[in-house]
């Protein structure tokens, strides 16, 4: 199958004006509800690398002791595997709307509408995993230089910083295009919509990378409060799905900014 044959510049008439039904509405934010309960559940239950302290528990979250400037290959794999549910975690409730829409376009085009919608839902989940492996290989690093301490969180003053860039980075033409993309399902599918199994999927993980490129430094903000702080992740995840799918969302998106950079600043004098 060549691009010419998965791409279509828009959806349908028939597809874009389909509705769910009560049923079909409810199996698709029960499957979404169910992957992000499991989710939240592993993470919980998780053993992860903690730095200086011996077997016990934070939050929830289980953790075992490793040295403090190596990781071997498993620790590797456990910090990577946190990062990788944590993103489905936090991140899959905030695609709700989206995945919504793809279900509702193409139970208008194609009887093998939940397929179709299952990939565009790992295409988004494979643009988060990504990330996941990124933030592990920005992670190592930061621990040996002992920028990032015992929980996996950073002091004040490196946390401040933090803080700073995020606020400015929540005010940028960048972070609000992508937010845009976010925001309108529709507008999105508008315009990259693909057909078929393998069009669901490539439009999953382009909608996961302007997913990404709006909130890659939130998810960095885990380092703040502790990336194993399930309360702080918890709030964050609100944030999110507040910023995306509330009306107000985009002035939320842009007032955050200011909070963060004067927290940020707060943070930086006590460091």
């Amino acid at each position: 199958m060549t691009p010419e044959d998965t791409r279509a510049t828009s959806p349908s008439r028939t597809g874009a004006s389909a509705q769910l039904s009560s049923r079909e509405r409810l199996i698709v934010w029960a499957g979404i509800l169910s992957v992000t309960a499991i989710a939240w559940f592993v993470l919980a239950r998780m053993p992860m690398p903690s730095r200086s302290i011996s077997k016990g528990c934070i939050s929830g979250m289980a953790y075992i002791n490793v040295a403090a400037t190596n990781w071997s290959l498993r620790d590797a794999c456990l910090v990577f595997a946190m990062w990788t549910v944590m993103m489905a975690a936090m991140m899959l409730p905030s695609a709700g709307p989206m995945i919504e829409m793809h279900a509702r376009i193409s139970r208008g085009q194609s009887a093998k509408s939940a397929g179709s919608t299952c990939l565009f839902v790992a295409g988004y989940l494979i643009a988060w995993t990504c990330f996941a492996a990124v933030i592990v290989v920005v992670q190592y690093p930061l621990e040996r230089s002992k920028i990032i301490g015992d929980a996996m969180r950073m002091g004040p003053l490196t946390g401040g910083l933090l803080l700073i860039a995020t606020g400015i980075y929540q005010v940028t033409p960048l972070k609000q295009a992508c937010l845009t993309k976010c925001r309108t399902p529709l507008g999105f599918f508008m315009t990259q919509w693909r057909a078929g199994g393998l069009g669901a999927l490539l439009m999953g993980l382009n909608h996961g990378l302007f997913c990404v490129g709006c909130c890659w430094l939130l998810m960095a903000l885990m380092f703040v409060g502790g990336a194993m702080n399930l309360a702080w992740a918890a709030a964050l995840t609100i944030f999110v799905l507040l910023e995306k799918a509330a009306r107000w969302g985009t002035g939320l998106s842009r007032a955050s900014g200011f909070v963060m950079v004067a927290s940020g600043l707060g943070l930086v004098m006590l460091g």
